[in-house]
């Protein structure tokens, strides 16, 4: 009976993130598309920057939260240290967390910058009328980044694990009813 439950609700859980990826990932691309085609080279490489480290910073809480001490917040929650059940609890779900915040947004702001690039890409291409396509230089440059900055961002979460917990979870708990 345990394992059917167990089973029930991994396939609840792969159904609601196939849902929510879905349409958080068609959300998100048709604003930044439609928003992005529709601005300068800058800010439109300004809205890349910040979904580049979007990605990267759902990545380090993931891995953060993923590595984290449950013990740790216990004794800070025996003190009433704001966000210190909120951080269990995220601890207790940690592969769902994770899966939210590396895969679900991570993956999400990996396809949004690739297609933001492509876009950027056009506008440059267009504005200079050059004869070569610079998508293939401006996609190496954004996945280098991107892969560059989760592989640094890795060993931050390691070494400031608590602190990114605390954080995001006094971060939640203000929008978590008791």
């Amino acid at each position: 009976m345990k394992d059917k439950k167990n089973t029930d609700s991994k396939i609840r859980w792969l159904i609601t993130v196939f849902i929510t990826t879905f349409i958080l990932s068609l959300f998100f691309n048709y604003i930044s598309t439609g928003a992005i085609s529709n601005l300068d080279i800058i800010p439109a490489t300004f809205v890349l920057i910040l979904v580049i480290a979007l990605g990267i910073l759902f990545d380090i809480i993931g891995v953060a939260v993923t590595v984290a001490d449950e013990k740790e917040f216990h004794a800070m929650a025996t003190k009433k240290v704001k966000g210190s059940k909120c951080a269990i609890k995220l601890i207790r779900n940690s592969a769902k967390v994770a899966n939210i915040c590396a895969d679900v947004i991570g993956d999400i702001a990996g396809v949004l910058s690739g297609a933001i690039s492509a876009l950027i890409a056009l506008k440059i291409s267009s504005i200079y009328t050059l004869d070569f396509n610079i998508q293939f230089l401006l996609s190496a440059l954004v996945a280098s980044i991107t892969v560059g900055g989760k592989a640094i961002g890795k060993g931050i979460a390691q070494k400031y694990t608590t602190k990114i917990v605390s954080a995001v979870s006094k971060i939640l708990s203000v929008f978590i009813k008791k």
